[in-house]
């Protein structure tokens, strides 16, 4: 897997998953404000409306929304919202890329880098890494009811580089600069969207072999998931 979000876990217990919904709402108002910069019409402004469409999947109240989006024009209170972008070596050499968003580079750079540390990694300069990803635009869209390859077809026919069959739906694979255009032929042609970002996928997967390595690359990435600026993590490695 080379990507996490800390949105997409989920806890069983009623305590933890209200800790962890308070921290998925505050990670998707930030990415509302962010976007919000651009202009506040999510009709004219595609970034903004695909963090508003993920707000609304993890049922995000309105006013909450609205509020972040005014946040973000600022229309109200509250300190400018930055992205952030870290990249950095983990155990066994893997690649990690950390983006996220800031209300205070100077908390958040430090906090970032004592994480990379604690697990035996280190965090680097800019490009350090991020020249073993690429950007691609992700789309994903719900299994068919029946058999998937002819709507596999259609989504190719609709502009679609590749497109992988996955246990959870189909995974749509497009240039960055296409993501909105063919976000939009799919919905035009009733296909329900579930989610749709640019991501940063590795190049090349490195294969760890040692389990006790293994272990260590999946707990620094659990940790960083689990800071409150961090929206991302991407990773070279094959786990």
């Amino acid at each position: 897997m080379s990507r996490h979000s800390k949105w997409s876990k989920i806890k069983h217990t009623k305590g933890a998953a209200d800790v962890v919904k308070g921290k998925v709402f505050t990670k998707l108002g930030r990415a509302i404000s962010v976007a919000a910069r651009h202009g506040g019409d999510p009709i004219t402004n595609f970034q903004l409306r695909i963090a508003i469409d993920a707000a609304r999947a993890a049922n995000m109240p309105k006013e909450t929304v609205e509020r972040a989006i005014r946040r973000g024009t600022g229309e109200e209170g509250g300190g400018v919202i930055e992205e952030v972008l870290y990249e950095g070596y983990g155990p066994g050499s893997v690649a990690i890329v950390v983006e996220g968003t800031s209300d205070n580079k100077n908390r958040t750079a430090p906090n970032i880098r004592h994480i990379f540390s604690k697990h035996n990694g280190s965090l680097g300069g800019a490009n350090s890494v991020l020249w073993m990803f690429e950007r691609r635009g992700v789309i994903r869209v719900p299994h068919p009811e029946q058999g998937a390859e002819e709507l596999i077809l259609t989504l190719i026919d609709l502009g679609a580089e590749d497109v992988k069959e996955e246990d959870d739906g189909l995974t749509v694979l497009v240039s960055p600069d296409k993501l909105e255009e063919v976000k939009g032929a799919i919905e035009q042609k009733g296909i329900a969207v579930e989610y749709a970002e640019r991501e940063y996928a590795p190049k090349d997967r490195l294969a760890i072999g040692d389990p006790e390595v293994r272990a260590k690359v999946e707990g620094l990435i659990e940790e960083l998931d689990e800071d409150d600026d961090v929206a991302n993590v991407y990773t070279n490695a094959d786990i």
